[in-house]
């Protein structure tokens, strides 16, 4: 077996290691033994769908290294992600008993491993938790950072904190029972990081698309690792996103709001993402920002990805309306990631309501 790349996300004592390793799934009860040596406890959450395929496996390898293990089980999607599912959590946590150095292992996509933070950072006001991401999204990038929350109904991710996990644990090998367009989803967050500050990264992705949709074990192991060393070097930056990190929201304001009023059912979050991507490379462009063809390159990419590349139709109202509930905003102001060209993004807090509707009209 290959040895692991690890990467180091250097916060002080918040510091925790990026493991990545085809394989590697059942090793992960040694390595916690040797991260948390006088833990006795430990419980996976995970939901409907991975848990047939991976948790007993995780469990096993967990108990071979006298791990006592609990489970609790959420449904899957977006839409579950609620103050209710989190609130079943809490239940989980306080039936099973955990003291305070025994960990959570959230063992799923972005939406178990946000819940699972979550709780964790209120459970007994902080125990430690283990990130093992199952999704490519959740790889390269929501299980690293820090970031953990659950949904409202006036906005995603209202209801959170910053909370790094002791431990991520990445088996890109359990991307080969990964839905199509899950993965696909995942690939949007990685085509951001180029959006943002790579056009050469860029660039790749877009020319590597078929090995990646096809899973080619060389390739996607390389990008989610460049994804992840993106992701740690921002956030050792500016871990609590008072600056550089909000710009790895490019696209987010517009996916959000297509999520919210798609009502998490219709897009994936990497789905709603690519179109808003599209949407700010437009924007970027009918503000001046951004040279003629930044759009096209932006559509052309992701769809050599078989990603959405078309909003939904909502009206200008109603865009401006999802997007004010929007986390990142100041105050009254809607902030937007824009680009000046691909490879360069900036944080923008004077765009009007009249270039929104402008923006949504060129779209009929």
């Amino acid at each position: 077996m290959k040895k692991p790349d690890i990467y180091r996300v250097a916060l002080d004592e918040r510091s925790y290691d990026i493991h990545l390793q085809s394989g590697s799934l059942n090793k992960l009860g040694a390595a916690m033994r040797d991260l948390f040596p006088h833990a006795e406890r430990c419980i996976i959450i995970s939901n409907t769908v991975v848990e047939p395929l991976y948790l007993n496996g995780v469990k096993h390898s967990l108990e071979a290294s006298s791990w006592q293990v609990f489970e609790h089980i959420v449904e899957d999607g977006e839409h579950f992600k609620t103050v209710d599912t989190w609130s079943k959590i809490m239940d989980a946590l306080m039936d099973a008993r955990l003291s305070r150095n025994e960990p959570i292992v959230a063992l799923g996509g972005g939406v178990v491993g946000d819940m699972s933070g979550f709780a964790a950072a209120c459970y007994r006001r902080g125990i430690p938790f283990v990130q093992v991401p199952t999704t490519l999204l959740a790889q390269v990038d929501s299980s690293v950072g820090g970031k953990t929350a659950v949904s409202h109904p006036h906005g995603k991710n209202m209801i959170g904190a910053f909370y790094q996990p002791k431990l991520v644990w990445i088996d890109p090998d359990v991307l080969q029972t990964l839905a199509p367009n899950q993965l696909r989803a995942g690939l949007a967050e990685v085509i951001k990081y180029g959006a943002i500050w790579d056009a050469d990264f860029f660039n790749q992705i877009e020319r590597d698309a078929q090995q990646l949709l096809a899973l080619d074990t060389a390739v996607v192991n390389q990008v989610i690792l460049a994804s992840c060393r993106y992701k740690a070097e921002i956030v050792m930056q500016d871990e609590t996103e008072q600056g550089a990190r909000a710009l790895l929201n490019l696209g987010h304001t517009f996916g959000h709001a297509i999520e919210s009023m798609t009502h998490y059912t219709t897009y994936l979050h990497g789905e709603g993402v690519a179109i808003g991507m599209c949407m700010a490379a437009r924007l970027s462009e009918q503000l001046g920002y951004a040279p003629k063809g930044t759009e096209k390159s932006m559509v052309k990419a992701l769809q050599a990805l078989k990603l959405p590349v078309n909003p939904p139709e909502f009206t200008a109202i109603q865009w401006l309306d999802a997007m004010g509930h929007d986390k990142k905003n100041v105050g009254s102001r809607i902030r937007y990631v824009l680009l000046k060209k691909i490879g360069e993004a900036f944080i923008a807090e004077d765009v009007k309501n009249q270039d929104i509707e402008i923006l949504i009209a060129s779209y009929t």
